[in-house]
């Protein structure tokens, strides 16, 4: 691939992003981003509430007000890369006020959860990289005594990593996005930037063009497809990938539920999947999920699963009602001091999931000159 060769890169999330900064860093020189909607730019306004404010991609895993930061995998090549990644969140100073670092606390009950767990310590020794064993519930309430309030869980166990922590995920892409803008990066957003179909020579196998809403063909040499949980819908992944949408809510905090939450960790239930991250500093909530299976949507057009299309600025405030339950459950269970608070907002998060949970980076079977970057698959 030639340094002036034209790149179109579909997606302005953080896989679309962080390629285009990545190949600007190798030399290349015509980089151009599509996207439906433009990449947030941080506001003191969007700061004060950032769910409830003006949104971009607010369906998308990219742009919220926390994404998890940790290196806690059970594989080891994850690990070693996400170690790499932390140590970059935790050092580079771009990321200071973005960066949250504190303690972890992954826990289980189960067999499955347990095995989990105990592969994801076995690679952290292989980082040679210390985490603490908390046995049973009381080792756990030794450290991080605002869980689980006055009720014993008899199988309870899990481990502690210090290294840890969460990012603003709206301001860091802001970051990117200026990274991007400041190394000659363009971005086509709207309609002009909405792709729906690629426009294909089916002699040389190769993408001539990105069809887009408007109408406009944007041509290029080289296509990078990194849209997410949209990404099937521009091209077959033959059974490789599938939308799925996590459940997440939103509890707004008194000044004093603030100080009693402060120090929380990040909490991962690996029985349940669900988990918290500590309260957010400036939009005052605290935020809970579920990862796990999710949830599909079957269109009729061709019997995928895929996220709703439509160009809009918030997220909907709409869960399914089991997956409020689960939300509640596990709140009930872990925090109950909030169990019977109302959710100031709940919403679906849309992921791009593998059966195996690992990321697609490579050439499309079917064109030589498209390049997959998808798949996060809540990583």
């Amino acid at each position: 691939m030639h340094k002036d060769s034209r790149i179109i890169i579909i997606g302005a999330g953080v896989f679309g992003l962080s390629t285009a900064v990545e190949l600007v860093r190798k030399g290349y020189r015509n980089i151009t981003i599509v996207d439906r909607h433009v990449p947030p730019v941080s506001s003191l306004q969007e700061r004060k509430m950032p769910m409830l404010t003006e949104k971009k991609v607010p369906d998308g895993s990219s742009v919220d007000i926390s994404r998890v930061i940790r290196f806690d995998y059970r594989d080891p090549l994850y690990a070693k890369l996400a170690k790499e990644a932390f140590d970059v969140w935790r050092d580079d100073p771009r990321f200071r006020g973005i960066f949250h670092h504190g303690p972890n606390a992954f826990i289980a009950s189960k067999a499955y959860g347990r095995t989990h767990l105990k592969k994801c310590t076995d690679a952290l020794d292989g980082l040679s990289h210390p985490w603490e064993p908390m046995h049973d519930q009381g080792a756990i309430k030794s450290k991080f005594p605002i869980l689980y309030g006055d009720t014993v869980h008899t199988n309870l166990s899990g481990y502690c990593n210090r290294s840890s922590g969460w990012a603003d995920a709206q301001k860091a892409i802001t970051v990117l996005r200026n990274q991007c803008i400041e190394r000659g990066v363009s971005f086509v957003c709207g309609k002009q930037g909405t792709v729906t179909a690629f426009q294909k020579d089916t002699t040389t196998r190769r993408i001539v063009a990105a069809q887009t809403e408007s109408g406009q063909d944007i041509q290029g040499d080289y296509f990078i497809l990194s849209a997410g949980a949209w990404s099937t819908s521009l091209a077959p992944m033959y059974n490789s990938t599938i939308s799925t949408a996590q459940v997440l809510a939103f509890i707004n905090l008194t000044d004093a539920e603030m100080e009693a939450y402060k120090d929380l960790p990040l909490y991962i239930d690996y029985d349940s999947g669900w988990f918290c991250f500590p309260p957010h500093p400036e939009a005052r909530v605290l935020k809970i999920a579920v990862h796990g299976w999710g949830y599909t949507r079957t269109t009729e057009k061709n019997g995928i699963s895929l996220p709703p299309t439509t160009t809009r600025s918030k997220r909907t405030n709409f869960a399914p009602v089991d997956g409020v339950e689960r939300l509640r459950a596990g709140l009930g269970t872990i925090l109950p001091s909030l169990a019977e608070r109302e959710f100031d907002r709940v919403a679906v998060c849309w992921y791009n999931d593998t059966p195996s949970g690992d990321f697609i980076i490579d050439y499309h079977p079917d064109h030589t000159n498209l390049f997959l970057a998808t798949a996060g698959s809540g990583q």
